[in-house]
């Protein structure tokens, strides 16, 4: 006589993604931070498929809807020659991603070589690095970018490349002090013993440890290039025209004709508001959430 036993094993729960469960500490933890990536995220879709969602062209002109109020038809208004707003400012969101991701990709980059070569290296070349920066930094940086968009002349890849040198150079002090803490760790006294390369050290040990530094500087810096390239724009030394700029929006009928129509000087200034300071919470949280010695701060 036999007796058959049923056993039923209990599965273990299903753990989540990493990145799932980072998304549910951002919403959870950082609800402004959240709110600022949701933002973030809406300005590179705009960004990307402004031609497909900007109703007229940016240089569209129709001289019978000359200075229109916002409505149904042009929700952000017309300007002095009858030219769409919205899709204006749809088109200088393409012009800020380019702008944005492209200078601070650059500086990033530059951040990342700078700083992980002076922390890791040391000794005379850390020095002679760090008095190059120190040197590069005491200059204003509007007054900098400035004089070498005027000598060079205003257009969208100077602009790029003139903020990628900027910023990267600035940027590689925060690189450079993460470096020096994950230098001392074990695991990297133990890659040198076994004969490791420095190339291999840098990729494998170093620089997978210091990239929650360097995605926050990314964010920020993002920011920063958009701020910064609508201040040239406005002060006439950015994108040249027609192509349409928020800076650009701003000194031109905005400033001219901004008590006749507000909303001329209102709509790219509410972008541009909007999108760094979303962008800025953004990168505050994500400092929050990667820094290990800002968990405890509750």
């Amino acid at each position: 006589m036999t007796i058959a036993v049923e056993t039923s094993i209990a599965k273990p729960p299903r753990r989540r993604s990493p990145t799932m469960a980072f998304i549910g500490r951002l919403f959870r933890e950082k609800p402004l931070g959240a709110a600022g990536a949701v933002v973030f995220l809406l300005f590179l879709f705009c960004g990307l498929f402004a031609d497909f969602l900007a109703p007229y062209g940016y240089n569209q002109i129709s001289p019978l809807n000359r200075m229109k109020p916002p409505s149904w038809q042009f929700p952000f208004g017309t300007d002095n020659l009858g030219r769409d707003v919205l899709s204006r400012c749809l088109y200088g969101a393409q012009l800020s991603v380019i702008i944005g991701f492209c200078a601070a990709g650059i500086a990033t980059i530059i951040s990342v070589v700078v700083g992980i070569l002076s922390g890791y290296l040391g000794g005379r070349f850390d020095m002679i690095t760090q008095r190059l920066v120190d040197a590069w930094m005491s200059f204003p940086d509007l007054v900098v970018l400035i004089v070498v968009v005027s000598v060079v002349g205003p257009g969208l890849v100077p602009i790029i490349c003139i903020l990628g040198l900027l910023l990267g150079i600035n940027g590689s002090r925060i690189i450079r002090g993460a470096t020096i803490s994950v230098r001392e760790n074990m695991y990297v006294n133990a890659a040198q013993s076994m004969g490791a390369t420095l190339p291999r050290i840098l990729i494998r040990h170093v620089l997978p440890n210091v990239m929650p530094p360097i995605i926050i500087l990314f964010t920020t810096r993002v920011g920063f290039v958009i701020l910064a390239e609508s201040g040239l724009s406005f002060l006439g030394l950015g994108v040249p025209p027609p192509a349409p700029t928020w800076g650009g929006m701003l000194s031109g009928s905005g400033r001219t004709y901004m008590l006749q129509g507000p909303w001329l000087a209102l709509a790219p200034g509410l972008c541009l508001t909007v999108v760094v300071y979303a962008t800025n919470v953004f990168g505050d949280a994500l400092r929050d959430l990667l820094d290990p010695r800002m968990r405890g701060s509750r």
